[in-house]
Order: structure tokens, then C-alpha cells, then sequence
């Protein structure tokens, strides 16, 4: 199948690009290297050098729909975003350039060019806002509700994406990621918390919660949402459908764990908490599970180890 994927040569998308070339697929990755890295792509490179083409270029482009067209996918994953929701904040309308004037360059190209499918990178974490706990893990029936202009953009990117489905029938999936770890993660990142624990830990540094650490977050490996990725693909079907565990852990037990799997003698250091910050957050994985045939396998304790071990050998 040819494939396109925006953001390929990032954290989640380069590790996507891995698993589609190993399958046989042939994939044009875009990317503008704001963040991601030709080094991410280097072992795709090698397996599938023929079928592999990396384009470096910014999704707000206006030449993108006409090499939308010329490349003709049969499905685009997409993952190329503006994603610190600070700088959303910050910077609302350059968010808005790229999250959502971006993502419709996209659509219209994929339209002009006969694609079939485009699955899209939502966000879990800022889609939903701040729910009731008596709403978690939340479902997708759950009222959509974000709280930055990082969220609202997601959210007017699946919007364009049902009323195109309605008016031309170019389908697509909305995957709503809970906090996404692994290897390759950017631990100078804002939702690497990690990727930045490891790389400190490490380091023989403590490591910085903000707040009382009993905030929680859904923390699904990198390889379990890529799987749900290349299962979206085949299906699709016009739906928001959420990628987590459906189990909350707390800032202070993921912190535990990490000081145990690496070994080093210290305690974590408590900082004020941030403002906006959601205290709580997990996600009902169960659409997944009818719709994708999909469930996380990664346990945290295995996740984490094969984060330590990734960070130990990029600094050796």
C-alpha cells in the first residue's frame, strides 16, 4: 500500500514509518524538522530504502496539496502538529496556522488526490478537558470540552474532517492518545515526563514534580499506539477513538518506578504547580478494542526500562 505520513520523522511518527516499511509499505514521510530528526528514520532507511521518501516540508505550505496530488496515498497518517500546549497559549495563532489551516491543506489534498482514509493524531489529554472524576477513564461519548487553543485546534481539525467525510466521503479516524512514551521521545519536550525523568535520573539528578505529584496521567507505550495506527488504517469509519490504558497513575508512582529501575539513591524535588495543568486523566479504551481489534499490552515498568535502556545508549 502507499502511504504518506506528516510528522515522520518525530517521536511517534518515525517509530510508525518503522512499522509500515517492515510491512512492505511504501511511505512518503513530510516533515519540516522543527522537531523530529532524519536520525529517527535511519533504521527505515536501511530495510526499506527503495520504498522510503522523506520531503522536508511545512504542512502550512501552499504547494502541499499539489504533492498530495502527485503522491496520490491510499491512506495519510497524520501527524505533524504544533503539539506544546504552552505555546498554543503563547502563540494561539500560529497554533491555529499550523493545527488547523494546516490539517485542512491536508484534507483538501487528500480529497484532490482520491485518498481513501486519513487517521489523525488527536489529543486525549486536551480534548476532553477537565471531566468529572466520576467520568473516568472517559469515554468518547464524553463532552468535548478543551481548555487551550492547542485542544480547540485538534478539535476544529476533526471537525474539517467529519464535514468532509459528509460532503465527499473521504474517510478517516481520530485517534485520541493518552501520554504517549518510549524511546525517541524529546525529554526537552513539554508531556515527555518520561523521556525527561530518564535522561535526569540518569544524570544523577532529582527529578522535578510539579505540585503535590498526585496528578494523574494514562501513559501508553509508543509500539501499542503505533499498532493502533496501522489498525485505524484499514478501518477508519469517521470516529473519535481513544488510545490509552484506561489506568490513572500518579506523577509520584511513576517517579517510584523510575528511581527503582535505574538504580540511583534520590528523592523526587517538589516545585509549584503549574498553572492549567489537568489533575486528573485517563481513558476508556473499550471503542478501540470493538473497533480496531486493539488493546495496550506494554506494562509501565517494561516501557520505562526500554526508555532508561534507549537514553543510556544515545548517551554512551
Amino acid at each position: 500500500m502507499k502511504v504518506m505520513v506528516t510528522g515522520g520523522a518525530g517521536f511517534i511518527g518515525s517509530s510508525l514509518v518503522d512499522r509500515l516499511i517492515s510491512e512492505g509499505h511504501t511511505v512518503d514521510v513530510i516533515d519540516d524538522l522543527s522537531s523530529g530528526t532524519l536520525t529517527n528514520l535511519a533504521g527505515a532507511r536501511l530495510e526499506g530504502a527503495s520504498r522510503l521518501s522523506f520531503h522536508q516540508m511545512d504542512i502550512r505550505s501552499p504547494e502541499l496539496i499539489d504533492f498530495i496530488v502527485q503522491k496520490r496515498p491510499e491512506v495519510i497518517f497524520h501527524l505533524a502538529a504544533q503539539a506544546n500546549v504552552r505555546h498554543s497559549v503563547e502563540r494561539p495563532v500560529f497554533d491555529a496556522d499550523v493545527n488547523i489551516l494546516g490539517t485542512l491543506r491536508l484534507i483538501e489534498g487528500a480529497r484532490c488526490a482520491g485518498t481513501l482514509r486519513i487517521v489523525f493524531a488527536a489529543s486525549g489529554g486536551t480534548l476532553y478537558g477537565e471531566p468529572d472524576p466520576s467520568e473516568l477513564p472517559i469515554k468518547e461519548s464524553c463532552m468535548h470540552h478543551p481548555l487551550s487553543p492547542y485542544g480547540v485546534s485538534k478539535k476544529a481539525a476533526v471537525d474539517y474532517m467529519e464535514a468532509f467525510k459528509n460532503m465527499y466521503g473521504l474517510d478517516y479516524c481520530a485517534l485520541a492518545l493518552a501520554n504517549v512514551y518510549g524511546p525517541r521521545q524529546d525529554p526537552n519536550g513539554e508531556a515527555g515526563v518520561v523521556a525527561i525523568f530518564a535522561e535526569r535520573l540518569l544524570k544523577n539528578q532529582q527529578v522535578i514534580i510539579y505540585g503535590d505529584g498526585e496528578q494523574t496521567r494514562d501513559f501508553v507505550f509508543v509500539d501499542d499506539v503505533v499498532d493502533a495506527f496501522v489498525k485505524a488504517g484499514e478501518v477508519g469509519g469517521g470516529e473519535i477513538v481513544n488510545i490509552g490504558t484506561g489506568h490513572e497513575v500518579s506523577v509520584n508512582e511513576l517517579a517510584s518506578i523510575m528511581i527503582r529501575a535505574t538504580g540511583r539513591d534520590v528523592s523526587p524535588v517538589y516545585a509549584k504547580e503549574r498553572v492549567g495543568e489537568l489533575r486528573r486523566n485517563s481513558l476508556d479504551p473499550s471503542l478501540a478494542g470493538s473497533l480496531l481489534g486493539w488493546s495496550a499490552w506494554t506494562k509501565l515498568e517494561g516501557g520505562v526500562y526500554e526508555v532508561i535502556e534507549h537514553f543510556r545508549k544515545v548517551s554512551s
